[in-house]
């Protein structure tokens, strides 16, 4: 399994009228638990369209537990908990570092698409070399 932490903290902006982190910005702290571990691994989103493939999001899904608040710390983890064929689903749990407490569970998929065709196709052989190692 591949595993990965990232710490944010709640900007002002990221908050609501009831001064909790609003329910939108969740995926865009997914995507920065993601973003931060395919880079630690050699594979920033960059990479992968200059080898000529897209990863669009093709499902998601989030569970709230706790709120979270402006300027608390929130440990972001990022799991690959099987290595990826076609799909790769990536799942989060976000943490309050201070409060110790579940805020949110999900996960995101994603699927390669090779932009030329418009089509699926499965995962690359550089993307698999790089993190087939996490599933010995």
């Amino acid at each position: 399994m591949l595993k990965h932490t990232t710490e944010i903290r709640v900007r002002y902006g990221d908050t609501d009228q009831m001064k909790f982190a609003y329910h939108g910005r969740y995926l865009d702290y997914f995507e920065i638990g993601r973003s931060e571990m395919m880079r630690d691994n050699g594979l920033p989103y960059k990479a992968v369209e200059e080898a000529g493939y897209h990863m669009p999001v093709i499902e998601t899904m989030i569970k709230f537990k706790n709120p979270a608040f402006y300027d608390e710390v929130l440990v972001i983890e990022s799991r690959v908990e099987k290595l990826p064929l076609l799909k790769v689903r990536i799942d989060h749990t976000i943490t309050s570092k201070e409060r110790g407490v579940v805020i949110c569970e999900g996960y995101i998929e994603l699927v390669f698409v090779d932009p030329k065709l418009g089509k699926p196709v499965r995962a690359p052989e550089f993307f698999l070399n790089v993190i087939k190692k996490y599933f010995d």
